[in-house]
């Protein structure tokens, strides 16, 4: 069969229509509805329909001659689109904003004079994406603060837990399970600052006119600067901003997106670290992701569980890092007031870069709802490498009964040696401890062997930080989010 030939000729099968053409996965497979409808087409559309009723609203205040009935006819009609006919005739004019002016002058013929009055397309287009920037903020927000909680939770409650920690993922002085979670937690509370500090600081395009000089609104407002100061002011408090940036050329700076840009990177290479972290965990079978029970890890290893929730959000999230250089070339590239190439990476960049953000957050926090700690797992791992790690403690106590440092210090590099030789040598258990209690020259100090290789006395101050850190930083953060806490997250694939 050769499809291609047969669509050529028109034979099209008959099936669903939508599985005849490429969907994005970030439209279908991954994000939230709320996400996904953020940046749909009939939000961002509609807003422009109520920044030019409430553009009009702010002119007729300020003096302009238009009428109630224009405005109601307006704001009638906000969500009344024709978009066969903006399609038809943005395809005729090569202009998406003319062509929804035409619409909407169609719809509101009386107010169809003052429509857009003084302004240039980007009063619609750079301010809606910035209402849309600052709403798809306000969704991530309480998702991220779910995922500082559900990791909150799993280190209190294993924040005495010894566990055999890394460095160079080489085994190192252990650390406690908790306390590894809270280095995860505290990354992500340093992007929970990220994006709160990015929604206060959002400020909006308001009123510039065509190079951001203002000036058809001074003549609108027969040079008046007052008014036209007023008018900026009065549409972005409409529009739920308290400012406006006070210089811009056509567009505002690309260099806010760039921020944009680079806050969501930044969480995404936090969310990339921590799911990192469990993969490498779960090979050491220590720690393992939700798994459901029908859940089939490979389609040849029956046996397998592979952690494809982390593997997702590693995959997502590096997708969302290599997004920021696409908005700082951008931003480099804007010639002088403006240029036109700004637009169609911006189209694909923007809701793609909310999206992603969304699916891994989700799936992050679905993660953290059903971590999985082997405990026996993890007591075997740090036991098996305990004895090495309790060399220095042995030196110290033996030192404490008399015994010269220096020489103590050759007795155990000598044990040391035949130990390791059995373990990678020969593949046996480290006997290290055997070897010391079978030498006479650590009888002064065998009494106290059990309490020298306890796990716990190797763990400093581990537990105390957790305890610490969880109470003064993880909580407070999140704590204006308490009402938006209890929603689960549910990954359907």
């Amino acid at each position: 069969m050769n499809l291609a030939a047969d669509l050529a000729g028109g034979d099209v099968p008959k099936m669903d229509q939508n599985r005849m053409r490429f969907q994005s996965p970030l439209s279908t497979r991954y994000g939230s509805s709320e996400m996904w409808y953020n940046f749909s087409e009939m939000k961002k559309f509609t807003t422009w329909r109520k920044l030019w009723v409430i553009l009009a609203k702010s002119q007729k205040e300020l003096g302009i001659p238009i009428t109630d009935e224009q405005i109601r006819e307006m704001e009638v009609n906000v969500e009344n689109i024709d978009f066969k006919f903006v399609e038809e005739d943005e395809a005729r004019t090569r202009h998406d904003v003319m062509a929804h002016i035409h619409e909407f002058a169609r719809r509101c013929p009386t107010a169809a004079t003052i429509i857009h009055l003084g302004a240039t397309s980007c009063y619609v287009g750079d301010n809606t994406d910035l209402i849309q920037i600052k709403d798809g903020i306000k969704i991530l927000l309480p998702k991220l603060a779910r995922c500082i909680d559900r990791f909150s939770g799993f280190a209190r409650k294993h924040h005495r837990e010894p566990a055999l920690a890394y460095t160079h993922y080489q085994p190192a002085q252990p650390t406690t399970i908790g306390k590894r979670a809270c280095l995860w937690i505290s990354d992500l509370l340093m992007d929970l600052s990220n994006l709160e500090r990015l929604h206060d600081d959002l400020k909006f395009r308001g009123c510039k006119g065509t190079t951001g000089t203002q000036a058809s609104f001074l003549q609108l407002f027969e040079n008046n600067h007052e008014k036209v100061v007023l008018l900026d002011k009065m549409v972005a408090e409409k529009a739920g901003f308290t400012h406006t940036y006070p210089i811009c050329g056509q567009t505002y700076s690309r260099k806010v997106d760039s921020e944009v840009f680079w806050v969501l990177a930044s969480l995404g290479a936090s969310i990339q670290k921590i799911c990192s972290d469990i993969r490498l965990l779960a090979h050491e079978k220590e720690i393992e992701e939700p798994f459901e029970p029908d859940q089939i890890g490979s389609s040849a290893m029956p046996y397998k569980r592979n952690p494809m929730r982390s593997e997702r959000c590693c995959s997502l999230s590096r997708c969302l890092t290599n997004i920021v250089s696409g908005a700082l070339n951008t931003h480099a590239t804007q010639w002088l007031e403006r240029t036109l190439d700004d637009s169609a990476i911006r189209r694909v960049d923007l809701p793609n870069a909310f999206i992603l953000a969304d699916e891994v957050l989700k799936t992050l926090q679905n993660i953290a709802e059903g971590l999985v700690v082997n405990l026996a797992v993890v007591r075997k791992n740090l036991n098996k490498e305990l004895p090495f790690m309790a060399t220095e403690n042995i030196i110290l106590a033996m030192v404490k009964m008399g015994a010269n440092r220096q020489e103590c210090h050759e007795m155990i590099r000598q044990l040391s040696h035949e130990a390791a030789n059995q373990v990678k040598k020969k593949g046996k258990e480290n006997d290290l401890i055997d070897r010391i209690m079978s030498s006479k020259y650590f009888d002064p100090i065998k009494a106290e062997m059990h309490e020298i290789l306890r796990p716990e006395t190797f763990t400093g101050r581990a537990p105390e930080q957790v305890e610490s850190f969880l109470e003064n930083e993880a909580y407070p953060a999140i704590k204006q989010y308490q009402a938006e806490l209890s929603v689960k997250a549910h990954v359907k694939k």
